[in-house]
């Protein structure tokens, strides 16, 4: 795959969603995690594009588009959003990339809108929140405590991208990764935390159909690899990859092997 030359980086500012896309061919469709937005899958749409049509969304309420007119937000709406989303971006079967909630959000729209989902890749992410027995109450105040004393996510988030980042990480990607927190708002970042405790997809696990690539980090400490065997435990047919030395800004952290994995998965669903 040819990452050489440069790809047409084009910004789309919809009334309802917001994306950036590049290259033409099979869609490829990326959803970003909690402190995220459509900025933070650079490397990805620079080596994806050359051969395929790779679009990031800023989620609902997140940059450019707008939010959900449900209160409170809801995993079932976030995914009827991606649906409607992939509709927009021409209505065909998309190969669906998660990464953290935004994995979350694939598995719901695997599961409840099959016939959109060509291919799944699902990157540190989980099948339910505190699957490993952390306090959701707990999780929610800690995560709001800086929004509730006034700050925006701009103020923090370095300090809570290189809590969660591995030291792999280089100085360049990390900013990228700042630079995609920037963009969210207090309140939108308040709505994705209420929303993230209420996660639990596990009894869907089972009734995915669409090929699918799971992909952790070695040293994530926020969804350990352990979440993610679960998901290849449960999901019929479903692959792991375990990234070595890795964090949880997976895609940023090693984005040539991330790439490369990518590249083949979809090749070989498409393949087949």
């Amino acid at each position: 795959m040819d990452v050489a030359s440069p790809v047409h980086v084009r910004d789309v500012n919809g009334a309802r969603f917001a994306w950036r896309e590049a290259g033409d061919g099979p869609l490829v469709v990326l959803l970003h995690g909690l402190g995220g937005s459509r900025i933070a899958w650079e490397p990805q749409l620079a080596a994806l594009a050359h051969r395929w049509h790779v679009a990031a969304w800023d989620l609902p309420g997140y940059g450019g588009s707008a939010a959900l007119p449900e209160e409170p937000v809801t995993f079932r709406a976030l995914a009827g959003a991606a649906a409607a989303w992939i509709g927009a971006l021409g209505g065909e079967r998309a190969h669906v990339v998660g990464i953290s909630m935004g994995g979350m959000i694939a598995q719901y729209l695997a599961a409840w809108h099959p016939q959109l989902v060509r291919s799944l890749t699902l990157m540190s992410t989980s099948p339910r929140f505190g699957l490993d027995g952390t306090d959701p109450v707990t999780w929610r105040a800690a995560r709001l405590a800086p929004l509730d004393a006034g700050l925006e996510p701009s103020d923090f988030s370095e300090r809570v991208l290189r809590s969660i980042a591995g030291t792999q990480i280089s100085e360049e990607a990390f900013q990228q990764q700042q630079a995609a927190m920037a963009r969210i708002t207090a309140a939108a970042l308040r709505r994705s935390i209420d929303c993230i405790v209420t996660h639990d997809s596990r009894d869907l696990l089972p009734s995915i159909t669409a090929p699918t690539l799971v992909l952790a980090g070695e040293f994530d400490r926020e969804t350990p690899p352990e979440y993610s065997q679960y998901l290849a435990d449960h999901i019929p047919g479903a692959t792991l990859v375990v990234v070595p030395h890795a964090g949880h800004l997976l895609g940023a952290e090693a984005p040539e092997q991330v790439n490369r994995l990518l590249a083949q998965h979809l090749t070989a669903t498409e393949a087949a």
